[in-house]
């Protein structure tokens, strides 16, 4: 765990220089002010230009030790759809933690660019492979807490979970969250939102929520707007009472009329979610955004710093850290 000090994190206004890293761009620029984004998030490329990254960094109201201890947590997170910290600020430096770049729009930016809700073929393959990995995570005994739309990155071969664990970073366990900057009312679970400890069922809540956000614009939305198919299933997500909602396995059954996965390869988890991802699962104008800001990132001149500090080894890994991980933590 990292041991930073204690209390607010610093503020990002003008930062560039992040470690080794300089800020290209912000990944959520566009994103409505009506929009919570949980954390600072940004693309930077290393002073060598030879490692992209998307950086996060905390928002100035939330205290910095826990961010980064969230962040360290989420090294341990297993699934094809979650981007884990791979690298964490040093001790005594300004809190942020990276991993290698991905090209993906955040949700919001993603439905604003779609000119509103999104296909019901993109919901349903976005809950499968939502609702897959975040069994995944359940089953090493972790919750996610913080999953909203913005913490939702749509790539071209599917979504990727970031965010973890805002909510426990925004407020202590005990501490009321309905107003914690960066948390969007609208995907906190009601047990969460007066202080609860996050749950399973926590995550299950913040699913529906954001699945009704893809599908509505709205994370509340009335139980008619939402597409039949996706109707009853999302609105028991939504119910106030966790005892209500269903279980990931239920959910995802549901969804796949009971289909089992394909052999995986290797050591990688079985997934359902790769049959509903194929060529058409996202419309034509989200690929063309994503290529394009792969293609912008990819030609950005980035200005180096001064060097007032020793380069980056070489031999580390892209987006790796440079010491060994710790011990990971017991589920909260």
């Amino acid at each position: 765990m990292s041991t930073h000090a204690s209390g607010p994190g610093p503020s990002t206004r003008g930062t560039r220089q992040f470690g080794p890293y300089t800020v290209v761009t912000r990944l959520d620029t566009g994103i409505s002010k009506q929009t919570p984004v949980p954390e600072h998030r940004f693309i930077a490329r290393s002073a060598d230009g030879d490692r992209t990254v998307l950086l996060s960094a905390p928002l100035a109201t939330v205290d910095a030790q826990r961010f980064m201890s969230e962040a360290d947590a989420s090294r341990y997170l297993l699934g094809s759809w979650v981007l884990p910290a791979a690298e964490l600020a040093p001790p005594g430096e300004r809190p942020w933690h990276a991993c290698p770049y991905v090209p993906a729009l955040p949700l919001p930016i993603a439905v604003a660019l779609h000119g509103g809700p999104l296909p019901e073929r993109t919901v349903s393959a976005l809950a499968i492979a939502l609702a897959e990995n975040l069994a995944v995570m359940h089953g090493q005994n972790l919750t996610h807490a913080g999953l909203c739309p913005s913490a939702v990155l749509i790539a071209a071969d599917g979504p990727r979970l970031t965010c973890f664990g805002a909510v426990r970073a925004a407020a202590p366990d005990g501490a009321t969250r309905q107003e914690a900057a960066g948390l969007d009312p609208g995907s906190l679970p009601p047990e969460q939102a007066a202080g609860g400890l996050p749950r399973p069922l926590g995550d299950v809540y913040a699913l529906g929520a954001t699945l009704a956000y893809a599908a509505t614009g709205y994370t509340t939305p009335e139980r008619e707007e939402l597409p039949p198919a996706l109707r009853s299933l999302v609105s028991r997500c939504l119910s106030r009472d966790p005892a209500h909602r269903p279980q990931l396995s239920d959910f995802i059954g549901e969804l796949t009329g009971g289909s089992q996965p394909d052999t995986p390869a290797g050591f990688a988890p079985p997934s359902r979610a790769e049959a509903f991802l194929g060529p058409g699962w996202l419309p034509a104008r989200l690929i063309a955004a994503i290529v394009h800001q792969s293609a912008s990132v990819l030609a950005a001149e980035v200005r180096l710093p001064a060097p007032t500090q020793a380069p980056v080894p070489a031999s580390w890994p892209p987006g790796g850290a440079p010491s060994p991980a710790p011990v990971p933590h017991p589920s909260r």
